[in-house]
């Protein structure tokens, strides 16, 4: 008697009483991944509003959309960090604009 030790995940085909083999069920990673780019795009537009807006917003844009064109469980999330995403660029559009240079700071 022969034991091996066999995770569900790494096989790739099971054999039936006719010999014949029968490939298993896999995974669904691919949505499991958008799940997390949608909320990553929701945490990253978020916290674009208050730092590096110039950075995180543009990152929030390509997660989201991404995610969405994926096809996530979360789509309002992902819509939510895309519209987060948009509002960090025009926050940093109007700052940049008041102050009449290429940077902002909260000092003034």
């Amino acid at each position: 008697m022969e034991l091996t030790a066999e995770r569900p995940t790494e096989r790739t085909a099971e054999r039936t009483a006719g010999g014949a083999t029968q490939s298993a069920p896999e995974r669904p990673t691919g949505r499991r991944d958008t799940n997390g780019m949608a909320v990553a795009s929701f945490v990253l537009g978020l916290l674009g509003l208050l730092v590096l807006n110039v950075f995180l917003g543009p990152v929030a844009i390509v997660l989201a959309s991404i995610a969405l064109w994926r096809g996530t469980a979360r789509r309002g999330r992902a819509l939510l960090g895309l519209g987060l995403g948009v509002a960090d660029l025009v926050v940093l559009a109007v700052l940049v604009s008041m102050d009449n240079t290429v940077s902002w700071g909260l000092a003034g």
